[in-house]
């Protein structure tokens, strides 16, 4: 057991691929993870403003999104320990979330009774379904991507096709609300546990149900169907119960004090369930190898009651169609690209300053998280089960026989992560003459003949047999093209950003500039400039500002004090930019605002105050105290820069020159 958060816990889920990482979501409004079996959190995540209301982590357990009380949605990259997106759209707050097992999408059902669907890669909502009358408790895609299933406390299920923007069919049936439903991973079935303490399950071919049990000891809120698709699993209050359909039976039943269990995984042939109260997280095995799966009774099962008389064992063929998945399997989905500034900020820079991931644990975030480029990091390297739950009473006289079967070395496929048809090869051993990798620079520079960070045999296929060493171009060209759409949409976006900056350059329109004492703020006549670069930081992407102020940099007479007063702040992000071009722009612009406006801006700030009223005078005299305030905090990152080497400490130390006047 663990305290997860300051405040009490609202939400929680487990990583289906390893069942070892837990996210929690509190009160605090916060988003933690945590390793099952540490006791410490790896990684805690902020920017809601609101309660976390539901959190979901993408198969490869790469990406996790969380949904506050609020309505927003943020998604957060846990192997670069940042945010990728905010998604705002929900009036209410977010009852249920899920990731596309093949794409970047991501599903949310909120009390507001819609649910929408989001492209991740352009921060928009693809398509909105509406439908219940009440809030979406829970939504699943389906293994093959196609459909989503949704569970709603008006008491339906509902079953939408993605390509084709609609309901495909309608599940009543439940008097209770809807909390939980589950796909079958092979067959087009369907179950949804309800509050009316009953499972359903529904044939998707047919629509309809195919049969329904009923006398759960409480409400129904987690259910999961073993991997290979035997049985179903349902976390009731403190007991598992494992059930089959056609017909409906019980075959097992486990006695687990886990209270109302949360959510479900399935871990190295061990059934993991996590529950919460107040502040607390709890974590709970059951090893399956001593459950009853199917219709024959599995030795020294453990359950309160006797076990049910043998059933006949279930067919292997399947009974209905089976899911259809990619030709083109995928791993590990295609990461949002990010070629520009504007793709590597967060929407807005409200929520960059908010948004942002504390790694608590170094050692843990490294192990489960690094390094980003490896083959499979879900699950991890260390696979060991958990700790067995200790035998039954036995009587005496078994002890002994007990403890040396125990002390036999169990084989190595018992530690491993059931994966089906894989041969296990040995690792091949460290050479110690490859060099290191080269690390990636803090500054890109300006002028460069490769990107930064990429390696030109990533875009080409893996070549096995030396033999097989030339490749097809249409091959090449095709991996090439994999980043061409979403470096399209990056420019495509810039290009729209300038235009609307350009158009408000061109009008020159004079009420839209901030007010008739401008042309006395200083050199510059007042047009719609100060509007054009106003316009340029709203759009909130910094190459756009850096296009514009090179323009501006080229003459000084466009440079007043409203400028300055705008265009600071900006100045400051710059100058702490990786980037060289960036850099060089900001120190150019400073040091043409200290060049002219400096003097100006301390004889005003040191005259003595004016008899009268003097409008005009009282708005310099505000501006140039706006200045002085940006200047004097931009002054300590210049100083702290100038001890640089190069063409960069050289320009700092010019500037820190400059400013000496205003220590």
């Amino acid at each position: 057991e663990i305290v997860a958060h300051a405040s009490n816990v609202s939400s929680l889920v487990l990583g289906k691929a390893s069942g070892r990482l837990l996210a929690t979501g509190g009160d605090d409004c916060r988003v933690n993870l945590w390793s099952i079996n540490k006791p410490n959190c790896i990684m805690s995540l902020t920017g809601h403003t609101s309660p976390v209301e539901s959190v979901r982590l993408n198969t490869p357990e790469e990406l996790i999104v969380a949904g506050s009380q609020s309505g927003s949605i943020r998604v957060w990259d846990l192997e670069a320990a940042k945010i990728l997106r905010t998604l705002m759209g929900h009036k209410a707050n977010i009852c249920s979330l899920d990731f596309h097992p093949y794409g970047e999408f991501v599903a949310s059902g909120s009390q507001d009774t819609n649910i929408k669907l989001w492209d991740i890669r352009r921060k928009g909502c693809v398509f909105r379904y509406r439908g219940h009358s009440q809030a979406v408790r829970c939504l699943r895609f389906s293994p093959d991507g196609k459909w989503l299933a949704s569970a709603a406390d008006d008491h339906t299920v509902k079953l939408w096709d993605l390509t084709a923007g609609k309901m495909m069919s309608e599940f009543p049936g439940h008097t209770g609300p809807v909390n939980v439903v589950e796909f079958h991973p092979n067959e087009y079935l369907l179950a949804s546990g309800s509050s009316d303490r009953t499972i359903r399950f529904w044939d998707l071919e047919k629509f309809q149900m195919v049969s329904c049990i009923e006398g759960e000891p409480g409400p129904v809120r987690s259910v999961l169907f073993n991997p290979d698709g035997c049985c179903l699993y349902s976390g009731c209050q403190d007991s598992l119960r494992v059930y089959g359909w056609e017909p409906e039976r019980c075959f097992d039943v486990v006695l687990v004090n886990w209270g109302k269990v949360a959510d479900l995984a399935i871990c190295n042939d061990q059934l993991i369930g996590v529950a919460f109260s107040q502040s607390n997280v709890s974590s709970y095995v059951v090893d399956l190898t001593r459950v009853t799966r199917t219709g024959t009774v599995a030795p020294d099962p453990v359950q309160d009651s006797q076990p049910l008389a043998p059933q006949p064992p279930q067919a292997s063929a399947p009974l209905r169609r089976i899911y259809e998945r990619p030709s083109t399997t995928c791993s590990k989905p295609q990461r949002v690209k990010q070629n520009s500034e504007s793709e590597r900020r967060s929407p807005s820079s409200e929520d960059e300053r908010e948004s942002r991931a504390e790694i608590q644990n170094t050692e843990d975030y490294n192990e489960i998280f690094q390094p980003k480029n490896s083959i499979s990091r879900t699950p991890p390297r260390r696979t060991e089960p958990f700790p067995a739950p200790p035998e039954d009473a036995a009587p005496p006289e078994d002890d002994a026989a007990t403890a040396k079967e125990a002390a036999k070395p169990s084989p190595a496929v018992d530690t491993q992560f059931p994966v089906p048809n894989l041969e296990v090869l040995p690792r091949p051993p460290v050479v110690t003459s490859t060099p290191a990798p080269k690390a990636e620079p803090t500054i890109i520079p300006a002028t460069r003949n490769e990107p930064i960070g990429l390696k030109a045999s990533d875009f080409l296929p893996a070549v096995k047999i030396p033999q097989q060493a030339e490749l097809v171009d249409e091959d090449a060209m095709s991996q090439i093209r994999k980043g061409h759409d979403t470096m399209c949409v990056v420019l495509t976006s810039r290009h729209k950003n300038l235009d609307t900056v350009r158009a408000v350059w061109t009008t020159g329109d004079i009420k839209a500039s901030p007010g008739p004492a401008c042309a006395r703020d200083g050199p510059g006549p007042a047009d719609g400039r100060s509007t054009s670069v106003d316009s340029a930081v709203a759009i909130n992407d910094l190459s756009v500002v850096v296009d514009l102020l090179n323009i501006v940099n080229q003459k000084a007479s466009l440079w007043k004090l409203d400028l300055c007063t705008t265009v600071l702040p900006q100045i400051e992000k710059l100058l702490q930019s990786k980037y060289e071009s960036y850099v060089q722009t900001g120190c150019t612009s400073l040091k043409l605002i200290l060049q002219r406006f400096l003097p100006l801006i301390t004889d005003i700030l040191a005259a003595p105050p004016s008899v009268g009223v003097d409008i005009s005078r009282e708005e310099r005299l505000h501006k140039c105290r706006l200045c002085y305030k940006q200047l004097k905090s931009i002054s300590g990152l210049v100083r702290s820069k100038s001890g640089l080497s190069g063409r960069h400490g050289s320009a700092f130390r010019e500037l820190h020159l400059l400013m000496a006047s205003l220590d």
